[in-house]
């Protein structure tokens, strides 16, 4: 048993998804060690124990999903667990391994903790700097005032890994990518966790990755969305795709499947609807 998977998390290199760990997340006992503050919903942090392994974990019991009027009651973890299957689909590994089980609070999604690797003196993968200064490798988004009443942009980072988020973003319909979602991995990767509020079958786009809006797709990329889209297209397909028939709706996953081909068919990032709120609130 690796060393690496019985001590605390390491910033900026999470346990890999072995089996080992995955039948701890999926059967071990649930230690929880506090919660997760603040957070619209409850999120607690905690272990995953199986035999000695200690795999640490975020819970979120569907019991502790504040109601949203626009998303039906009691779906946040099934989404959660959607959005992994669709990131492992695409083959691009951007959600963190995700599953949904019972623990100490009754039924909900359980994940792999990464722990985001320290920035250091540098930026965060999104992050605000002086409206004068944009560093070099960021993307701007938008200028705003601070607490402080000084004027500060808000950028992220000019990535391959950052920019797949935001098409992978667009797939899923994601209304809430803060910055704070976005987890820095210290080999370059990028992970991107919180995806309750996805999947809705009407437009509601909201993201802090502006930066490349209405520029061509990666041609990797637009390949895979298409792919995905011809995939699910047909509700009968196998595999692990097919769990989403009971994760989401009929209609979502129908939607889902236009919103890919649709978007692979325009060949383009997406551009604020103007409809919809394009940045969520608070925006970290």
């Amino acid at each position: 048993m690796s060393a690496e998977l019985t001590r605390g998390p390491v910033p900026g290199r999470p346990p890999s998804p072995t089996d080992e760990v995955r039948l701890a997340l999926e059967t071990g006992e649930l230690e929880l060690q506090g919660r997760i503050m603040p957070a619209s919903n409850a999120t607690f942090f905690g272990e995953a124990v199986l035999d000695g392994l200690k795999v640490a974990c975020v819970y979120k019991p569907v019991a502790g999903e504040r109601p949203l009027w626009d998303f039906p009651s009691r779906t946040l973890a099934n989404r959660e667990r959607a959005a992994y299957l669709v990131s492992e689909a695409l083959g691009w590994g951007i959600v963190p391994l995700t599953i949904l089980r019972d623990g100490p609070h009754g039924r909900g999604m359980v994940q792999l903790w990464c722990e985001p690797a320290d920035s250091g003196d540098g930026l965060d993968p999104v992050d605000l700097c002086p409206t004068d200064a944009l560093p070099e490798g960021y993307l701007h988004v938008l200028d705003a005032t601070d607490g402080s009443g000084r004027d500060v942009s808000l950028v992220h980072e000019d990535s391959v890994a950052l920019r797949r988020m935001a098409v992978f973003d667009a797939v899923v319909n994601n209304a809430d990518r803060k910055g704070g979602h976005v987890l820095a991995m210290a080999d370059g990767h990028r992970y991107g966790v919180d995806h309750g509020v996805s999947f809705h079958v009407e437009e509601k786009l909201r993201t802090v990755l502006w930066g490349w809006a209405g520029e061509r797709l990666d041609p990797e990329d637009r390949v895979a969305v298409a792919a995905m889209g011809e995939r699910l297209r047909d509700l009968d397909t196998g595999g692990e795709l097919a769990a989403l028939r009971t994760l989401l709706d009929r209609e979502e996953v129908a939607t889902l499947a236009r919103r890919c081909l649709t978007l692979a068919r325009r060949g383009r990032m997406p551009v604020p609807s103007g409809s919809w709120p394009s940045i969520p609130w608070p925006a970290f």
